[in-house]
């Protein structure tokens, strides 16, 4: 059986920027597979490319075995993508807008109330079907955006960011209908910079960091390669680099310290992955006091999905996320001031 979904060695440059330098991932038919990383890793071009909606400079994308860049029209029908922008059509209600969409996708004219009559019952958007899109809410306009994506029935469904700006009644509908669609055999690909969104819902997943997969696994085998649980440390509430990196040279050399990480990011707190089941910190307290350092705080919890990212790149998601925001920011005081 043709994978769900084959992406090999993609390659998406804009200009002279690289978005995506290399990135390979195979999902399988009838699960959730998740792509993770911050806003600006390559996940959304990833989709765009996948989806024929961008094309890449090279690489090889396939869907059930057939070429996303030799038969994008064969692709498209068996693809349901719901972007992260949601536009809809104000002035139409949400259930002339999905018969609107299946016109759209050549769905027959004898089931399309049928299906949309079914779609608007299961996303639970009785009450808002017959009033106008301009009224929803940003959850029921996701949720109607999702129903459009699901009326061709397609063999993989694509969402990028689906639950980004949603409460958590919204989003809990849309991780329970998720799960229902992977239960009746659907494929979904989902990215999400959400950790717990992923934790809950793929059956594996890669993690994306400046257009290139750094990790690939099933949620609860990424974090037990950690090897251990995670300790995070302030020695002071703004602490001098200096003292971090002395605090880093002692704590290395603990024999149940399997790797400390300075986190320059966040005011340089230590980020330790030591060795499960063991009380570690009141030695590493000791440690410390042994060098007159201090211990502004001190926690210990098992390894999460941020974990990963961090033992990978030296950075939390939120680190990396600050990062690119700082970084589109200049660019954008730079062409204010050229101009």
């Amino acid at each position: 059986m043709a994978a769900a979904v084959l992406i090999e060695n993609l390659r998406k440059s804009y200009g002279d920027v690289p978005a995506v330098k290399d990135i390979s991932f195979i999902v399988q038919p009838g699960e959730i597979f998740g792509l993770l990383g911050p806003n600006g890793a390559g996940k959304t071009t990833t989709i765009r490319c996948l989806c024929t909606l961008a094309k890449p400079d090279s690489g090889k994308i396939e869907v059930g075995g057939i070429s996303a860049i030799s038969s994008p029209k064969a692709v498209r029908q068996r693809l349901g993508y719901v972007a992260q922008e949601v536009a809809i059509d104000k002035v139409l209600t949400g259930r002339e807008l999905l018969k609107l969409q299946a016109a759209l996708y050549h769905l027959p004219k004898s089931s399309i109330g049928d299906r949309t009559n079914q779609l608007i019952d299961v996303l639970g958007l009785q009450d808002y079907a017959d009033q106008k899109t301009g009224t929803y809410s940003g959850g029921i306009r996701k949720r109607l955006d999702l129903a459009a994506g699901l009326l061709h029935q397609p063999e993989v469904l694509v969402l990028d960011e689906p639950t980004v700006g949603l409460d958590i009644e919204s989003r809990m509908v849309v991780w329970e209908y998720l799960q229902a669609l992977r239960e009746a055999g659907t494929t979904v690909l989902i990215t999400s910079h959400y950790l717990e969104e992923i934790d809950a819902l793929a059956d594996r997943l890669a993690i994306i960091d400046k257009g290139v997969v750094i990790a690939e696994g099933t949620p609860s085998s990424l974090k037990d390669k950690l090897g251990g649980d995670r300790v995070t440390l302030r020695i002071r509430e703004f602490t001098p680099y200096e003292e971090a990196d002395k605090a880093k040279y002692i704590l290395e050399s603990l024999p149940f310290v399997e790797n400390v990480i300075v986190n320059t990011v966040q005011g340089n707190s230590l980020n330790l992955i030591v060795q499960s089941g063991q009380s570690s910190l009141s030695k590493i307290e000791q440690s410390l006091s042994e060098i007159d350092l201090p211990t502004f705080s001190l926690a210990q919890s098992r390894p999460s999905l941020d974990d990963v990212y961090l033992a990978a790149t030296g950075q939390t998601i939120m680190d990396a996320q600050i990062a690119a925001s700082s970084s589109r920011d200049l660019k954008k005081e730079k062409k204010q001031q050229m101009k």
